[in-house]
C-alpha cells in the first residue's frame, strides 16, 4: 500500500518551493477617452490575475507600458503603465491622527475647507498617493479623523523614505486651491508614538519668493502615531500554533464502482487516482505544521457496515472513537482498506462534516490562545446537494479558527461550487447572514493535470496563511513566543 503513496508523491513531484517576495504594482493611464458629456471620465482599472492560465506573467521588469486595445482588438491611444516595486517591510499598520492650525484662508466669503494628502516618493522618483483625508469644511484649524495605513503602503518598510504631504482647500468644481506642503519621514512620525506632538510648517514655495516676511501657510500637527502589530503566519506557527488537518472523502455512487477502471476510486497497483493525488499533494504540506502527524479521516455519501445505513461523516478506519490515521500514508492506507467494505451511495451532503470539524474548532475559541487551527480538506466528485445547509455551516464556521478546502475531482460541472468560495462575492447563509471572513477555497483538480509540479498544493493552500492571521489578529490574539510554547507543551514523535 505504501507503493501507491510513494507513487502519488513522485508523480506530483513534491519539493520545497522557492522563496517568494511581495511586490507592489502601481498603475497609471494616459490618454483615456472622455466618456462623460459634462465633466471628465471617472476611470478605474480592473486587474485580473489567473493562477494557472496561459496569460499569467512573472514580474520581470520594473516598468511596463502598453497600449490598451479598443473593442474589436484595435490599438487605441490610451497607454497603461505598470510599475513594480519590491516590498521589504512587514505587515504592520500605522494609525495616524493629524490636525492643523492657522492655515491660509483661500475663500472670499468663508474659511478654507482643508484636506491633507500624503504621497510616497517611489524608487523611480514618482509620487504615489498613500492617503487622502476627509475635508473639514470652513475651518482654518482642522482636526482630521484618525486613519490607518499599512507600513508597506506608507514607505515600503523604509523608515527614512521621503513623504510629501500637501494641504489643499477643497472646491466643488474639483479645482482645489493649493495651501502648502511639507516633507516628512516615518522616522519623524514615530516621534508621536507616546502621545507627543510632531509638527511641520506648511510651506507654499511661491510665497517664499514673493513675500519678504513669509514664514508659513500654517502648521500641520501629528498628534498621535500608533503602530498596530500585525503578526504573521510564521509568528503563530513558531509560537506553537498547530494545524489540525482533517480529510473528508466523497464516496457517493457518482464516482463509479471502485472495481471498474473508469471509477474515480479505482485503485491501480502503480497509478494513483485523482483522490490519492489530491490527498497526498495537500496533506504533505499540511503535515509539516502538525507535530503529532495524526489526521482524522472521514467519508460521506456511502452505506457503511454493519447495517449499511447512509452516513455523511463516518470514520474511514471505521473507528468512530479514534478516526485518526498515522500520517498521510496512514490516511491512504485506511482509504484503500475501506473501499471494498462500502456501498457507494448518496446524496452528496457536506454540511455534516463541516459541522463535525466546527464542533472541535469551537472548543478552541474558549482558550483565547493561538494553539490550534483546523483545516478541513473535502475531496468530492460532484455538485453538493445540501447547498443551503452548507452555506449555513460555512457562515457559522467563519467565526471559528477553521478553513475549508474543497478539491473537485473528475469532470463534473462545478460552477455552483464557486459560490462557496468568497473570491467572487460575499457568501451568505439562507437567512442572509454574511460570512465573517472568507474561509473556503475551491479548486477543480482537472485544472492541474498539466500544471507544474506541486501546483495543486500551492493553489489550495495559498489562502490559508492569511486566513489564520486574519482570525487571530482580528481577535487580538497574539502568538506565543517560542520559549513560552516549548516550556508549556512538548512535541509528539
Amino acid at each position: 500500500m505504501s507503493d501507491i503513496y510513494e507513487s502519488a508523491a513522485n508523480s506530483l513531484g513534491l519539493f520545497s518551493s522557492p522563496c517568494l517576495t511581495k511586490v507592489e504594482l502601481r498603475l497609471t493611464c494616459k490618454g483615456i477617452s472622455d466618456r462623460d458629456a459634462l465633466n471628465k471620465s471617472d476611470p478605474c482599472v480592473v486587474l485580473n490575475m489567473q493562477s494557472h492560465g496561459q496569460w499569467m506573467e512573472i514580474v520581470s521588469q520594473r516598468k511596463l507600458s502598453k497600449a490598451l486595445l479598443r473593442p474589436g482588438g484595435t490599438v487605441g491611444k490610451t497607454i497603461i503603465t505598470i510599475t513594480a516595486e519590491e516590498l521589504t517591510g512587514n505587515d504592520d499598520y500605522i494609525e495616524l491622527s493629524f490636525s492643523a492650525r492657522k492655515l491660509d484662508d483661500k475663500d472670499f466669503f468663508s474659511k478654507s475647507d482643508p484636506f491633507l494628502e500624503i504621497y510616497r516618493l517611489n524608487d523611480d522618483a514618482t509620487l504615489q498617493l498613500v492617503y487622502r483625508t476627509e475635508t473639514v469644511m470652513n475651518n482654518l484649524n482642522p482636526v482630521w479623523k484618525t486613519f490607518k495605513v499599512s507600513l508597506n503602503s506608507l514607505c515600503s518598510g523604509d523608515h527614512e523614505r521621503k513623504l510629501q504631504c500637501t494641504v489643499w482647500d477643497w472646491d466643488s468644481n474639483g479645482k482645489h486651491d493649493y495651501i502648502g506642503e511639507f516633507e516628512a519621514t516615518f522616522k519623524e512620525m514615530r516621534g508621536a508614538i507616546d502621545g507627543r506632538q510632531v509638527q511641520w510648517p506648511c510651506i507654499n514655495p511661491k510665497y517664499t519668493v514673493k513675500k519678504k516676511n513669509y514664514r508659513n501657510s500654517g502648521i500641520v500637527i501629528l498628534n498621535q502615531c500608533k503602530i498596530i502589530k500585525m503578526h504573521s503566519f510564521l509568528d503563530y506557527i513558531m509560537g506553537g500554533c498547530q494545524i489540525q488537518f482533517t480529510v473528508a472523502i466523497d464516496f457517493t455512487a457518482s464516482n463509479g464502482d471502485p472495481r471498474n477502471s473508469c471509477s474515480l476510486h479505482y485503485i491501480h497497483p502503480y497509478q494513483p487516482n485523482e483522490y490519492l493525488k489530491a490527498l497526498v499533494a495537500v496533506g504533505e504540506i499540511c503535515q509539516d505544521y502538525d507535530s503529532d502527524k495524526m489526521f482524522p479521516a472521514f467519508g460521506f455519501g456511502a452505506q457503511i457496515p454493519p447495517d449499511y445505513k447512509v452516513s455523511h461523516d463516518f470514520a474511514v478506519n471505521f473507528n468512530e472513537d479514534n478516526p485518526e490515521c498515522a500520517g498521510i500514508q496512514g490516511v491512504v492506507e485506511a482509504y484503500q482498506a475501506c473501499l471494498p467494505k462500502l456501498q457507494l451511495y448518496g446524496p452528496t451532503n457536506i454540511a455534516p462534516i463541516i459541522q463535525k470539524v466546527a464542533n472541535s474548532a469551537s472548543q478552541e475559541v474558549h482558550t483565547k490562545e493561538a494553539m490550534q487551527y483546523f483545516i478541513l480538506l473535502i475531496l468530492t466528485d460532484g455538485v453538493i446537494t445540501d447547498m443551503a445547509d452548507t452555506r449555513e455551516a460555512i457562515v457559522q464556521a467563519s467565526h471559528l479558527p477553521m478553513s475549508v478546502i474543497i478539491v473537485g475531482v473528475g469532470n463534473a460541472d462545478f460552477s455552483d461550487m464557486q459560490m462557496l468560495d468568497g473570491d467572487d462575492g460575499i457568501l451568505r447563509s439562507p437567512k442572509g447572514e454574511p460570512v465573517l471572513r472568507d474561509i473556503v477555497q475551491f479548486v477543480p483538480f482537472r485544472n492541474f493535470k498539466h500544471a507544474t509540479p506541486a501546483a495543486l498544493a500551492k493553489s489550495v493552500l495559498a489562502e490559508v496563511p492569511n486566513q489564520v492571521v486574519d482570525y487571530y489578529n482580528g481577535r487580538g490574539i497574539k502568538p506565543k513566543v517560542p520559549s513560552e510554547y516549548q516550556s508549556s507543551r512538548s512535541f509528539g514523535p
